[in-house]
């Protein structure tokens, strides 16, 4: 199953620099062959459902492996079986209708 999922993984316990562990993440999601938005607050990722949360789950041991002690993460996430949509078609479709209301 195909799933769009908005993820932030927040590292707990090793200061306020957070970008090295952020970039770690960024690595792994893009290793793994998956569609990738990275945004302020997390990033944006397009894929198949197993794909897409083992590459969480290796976000997760990488960030340990490298000492983080504790990891908060949110997980936002959308199906569809009615037809295929992108992370694209998803922004496309709201800026059509910002542009219609200029």
């Amino acid at each position: 199953m195909k799933v769009i999922v908005d993820l932030c993984v927040v590292p707990v316990g090793v200061g306020v620099n957070l970008s090295p562990y952020i970039a770690t993440c960024e690595r792994l999601l893009k290793a793994a062959g998956l569609k990738i938005q990275l945004h302020p607050n997390g990033t944006a990722i397009e894929g198949e459902w197993d794909e897409v949360f083992a590459a969480v789950r290796s976000c997760h041991e990488q960030l340990h492996a490298m000492g983080c002690p504790r990891l908060f993460s949110t997980i936002h996430l959308n199906t569809r079986v009615d037809r295929q949509q992108s992370l694209e078609d998803k922004v496309n479709s709201v800026e059509r209708l910002l542009d219609e209301l200029s």
